[in-house]
């Protein structure tokens, strides 16, 4: 295995819809395109071999996302720089992405168990902005488990779409590349996905 492909969320029907599982939404995507099921249980995690890419969905509620991770990474002993986190941000305008190569959890409780886990905040992030709390008073974890509103769905499920670019381009060219093309307002045409076979 050359890559660990992680996307984050909640498992359970009633979370599918909601801002904190984006990074679900965007490995079901990957899922469909390189033609395999996240249906196999390992890892507490769906999991599936996308031929030298394991996609993940770990099983174990956001917070505790890291165990998971860890457990995947540690069986195909593979370093943080080949572990690729794709997560839902709340500092970012909704369909708003932003690629990373390393740096802290900023905030996302996920993030920061995978922080824990690995020991290293040295494995790359595609985030996909979910938008700030519709008002400062509200609680985080509600808003974050809340659904788009009628007006958002369409930027987020082009956003979904373009952060399964943006996570093939950083398996085939690098991050630099992927934050080159990605990262900023949305283009109006986002480019084509890369080859993105192992070699």
């Amino acid at each position: 295995m050359d890559w660990i492909i992680a996307g984050l969320g909640n498992p359970g029907d009633k979370y599918d819809e909601t801002r904190h599982n984006a990074g679900f939404r965007v490995a079901d995507v990957l899922a469909a395109r390189w033609g395999v099921k996240l249906k196999k249980l390992k890892f507490q995690s769906l999991c599936a071999d996308a031929g030298g890419k394991l996609l993940l969905k770990p099983q174990l509620f956001m917070n505790r996302s890291g165990q998971a991770v860890r457990q995947a990474a540690d069986f195909y002993k593979l370093p943080p720089e080949r572990v690729l986190i794709i997560y839902d941000d709340v500092s970012l305008p909704t369909g708003r992405l932003r690629v990373r190569a390393d740096g802290s959890d900023g905030g996302h409780n996920g993030v920061r168990d995978i922080l824990y886990h690995l020991q290293s905040d040295r494995f790359p992030r595609v985030k996909i902005g979910v938008g700030a709390k519709a008002h400062p008073e509200m609680d985080l974890a509600d808003w974050v488990l809340s659904p788009f509103s009628p007006d958002e769905r369409k930027r987020i499920a082009d956003a979904v779409l373009r952060a399964a670019d943006a996570a093939e381009t950083v398996i085939a060219l690098g991050p630099e590349e992927a934050m080159n093309r990605f990262n900023g307002e949305p283009k109006p045409e986002s480019p084509p996905p890369p080859n993105t076979t192992i070699p």
